[in-house]
């Protein structure tokens, strides 16, 4: 039985940007007791193609879940979001003269204290663990790239000329897109996550994210890492969006009541 009870929160800012074109989305299974997502999409293409391509996103991942059973395979599940929502991007390209494309992040938390996520771009999850940096994903983008070839410092790679060039996202005409996982098991009391497009993790280190998360509930995390990203970004500031899973302390009166319940079966 999970130890733990689950607090989780959205933040977005449209930034110094004409329009939002990152969606963000956090559900539950209606199939599935005890298991839940979050998602982000950071959708580019000009115009509106960009919000047409992350809405799908987030729209294809709620509705694969919604059909998710216990025993389906999380994987799967993500693999299958990435799959669909990029066909219909591409369709969408195709009838409505644009280029949309997105990243993708996201989480799946089960009953059986796991989670489990994939990503495809430069939307991150980080983990950490209390106020402590645990990982993170690495983006699929040009510096990245350079990065693990030894051929700049990671310090270097924010302010690279090709910071924005990505080398795998949904809707791409040249290449499929592929999907990278992550798993984290027997989660505890303390873990939280964050998954964020870069209008957010740009201004911050590992360190700052960590103690932002841990230190302030889901809502007050939000208003916070969106005033900070603010004034960092601000003239020029991109769309910020994220979500904030945190596994805290179950109330007083659950865990008394397990331990009751417990003693009667003996």
């Amino acid at each position: 039985m999970s130890q733990y009870k689950i607090e989780a929160g959205t933040g977005q800012h449209i930034g110094d940007r004409q329009e939002q074109q990152d969606r963000v989305g956090l559900f539950a299974a209606p199939n599935a007791p005890g298991y839940m997502m979050a998602v982000v999409a950071d959708g580019m293409g000009g115009k509106s193609g960009g919000a047409l391509a992350a809405e799908q996103v987030v729209r294809t991942a709620k509705q694969l879940f919604d059909d998710f059973y216990p025993g389906n395979d999380v994987r799967h599940l993500l693999e299958s979001i990435l799959q669909e929502a990029h066909t219909v991007i591409k369709l969408t390209a195709v009838s409505a003269e644009k280029e949309p494309h997105s990243t993708l992040v996201a989480m799946v938390i089960t009953p059986q204290q796991q989670a489990i996520w994939a990503h495809a771009g430069d939307s991150r999850l980080y983990r950490f663990s209390g106020p402590n940096f645990a990982e993170r994903t690495r983006d699929h983008s040009y510096v990245e790239k350079l990065v693990s070839e030894g051929k700049i410092q990671s310090e270097e790679a924010k302010t690279h000329k090709l910071a924005n060039i990505l080398v795998n996202v949904l809707g791409s005409t040249t290449s499929p897109p592929y999907i990278e996982f992550g798993q984290r098991d027997n989660l505890q009391v303390n873990d939280c996550f964050l998954l964020c497009s870069d209008g957010l993790w740009h201004y911050f280190d590992d360190a700052e994210l960590s103690a932002a998360v841990a230190a302030n509930s889901p809502r007050q995390a939000s208003e916070l890492l969106i005033r900070k990203a603010r004034d960092r970004g601000a003239p020029r500031g991109d769309n910020c969006t994220f979500a904030i899973v945190k596994l805290v302390e179950p109330p007083k009166e659950v865990k008394n009541y397990t331990v009751q319940k417990m003693r009667r079966a003996v």
